[in-house]
């Protein structure tokens, strides 16, 4: 079993628990991981839209957080997202990332949606 230095080894699900957290090891539904890796307050329901350029050559995203999706439903929001805005985009660290500033058209499609959004920094 060898591969010592290839990232983590954990369980990923338990007959009795159900799905676990890859990162904790805990029980998905108790997992607080993704909270805590983002920097915005944990679990208040926000979602927050920033727009930042750092380290894009001068080309500004909009950075979605605070959504309470798991990694699959993260990848199909944002497929919509990108599809709605007509631009491309990515999913990384549980938080989505749409090219340009598309912060007012992502605010009224979450609202819809009946998320509370507010916008966050630059």
């Amino acid at each position: 079993m060898g591969h010592s230095g290839q990232g983590k080894s954990r369980p990923v699900y338990s007959t009795d628990k159900g799905r676990l957290c890859p990162d904790c090891g805990v029980v998905k539904a108790d997992c607080r991981c993704r909270l805590l890796q983002s920097g915005e307050p944990k679990g208040d329901g926000i979602v927050r839209l920033k727009r930042e350029t750092k380290g894009r050559g001068g080309k500004a995203v909009t950075l979605v957080t605070g959504l309470p999706d798991d990694l699959p439903t993260l990848k199909t929001r944002a497929k919509a997202l990108k599809q709605r805005c007509g631009v491309g985009g990515a999913v990384k660290d549980g938080v989505i990332e749409i090219q340009g500033d598309q912060r007012e058209l992502i605010k009224s499609v979450l609202e819809n949606e009946g998320f509370t959004v507010k916008f966050a920094g630059g």
